[in-house]
């Protein structure tokens, strides 16, 4: 095997991490999005409407660990593109080397447009529930 095909397995190798790393993300959405459903659905039929506020709790701690899987992913991108840069590999992966850059640090990852999108709108969602449910 000559070093450009250690490269590119070594490349494949890397958008493994990164694709596992991506679903990781949508899962937690999808379970995000499935327990917010279920739960105001459950309690709405019941009286302590205020047990849904206790919903924040849960969204925003799959906002961290969502965010936590996109600052990761970001990370390994960055290992990404510093191996296709090079001539050989030695099959390292060192994402500590990328945490120093400025676009790879955590709150990047935290406050990115999509995660922000995505759980604001849950978070809205629970305020409207909760709303509605106490007008009744």
């Amino acid at each position: 095997m000559d070093d450009k095909e250690t490269v590119i397995k070594h490349l494949e190798m890397i958008q493994g991490i990164i694709n596992r790393l991506a679903q990781n993300s949508f899962l937690i959405k999808g379970w995000s999005m499935t327990i917010l459903g279920a739960v105001i659905l459950f309690f709405s039929k019941s009286q302590p409407q205020y047990i849904i506020l206790c919903l924040l709790i849960p969204v925003i701690g799959f906002w961290f660990l969502d965010s936590y899987y996109l600052w990761q992913e970001r990370l390994f991108r960055g290992v990404y593109n510093d191996v296709r840069k090079q001539d050989k590999t030695d099959f390292s992966i060192n994402i500590s080397a990328q945490k120093s850059k400025p676009k790879y640090k955590w709150h990047s990852s935290f406050i990115s447009i999509t995660p922000v999108i995505f759980y604001m709108i849950e978070i809205i969602f629970i305020g409207t529930a909760f709303f509605i449910l106490n007008c009744k």
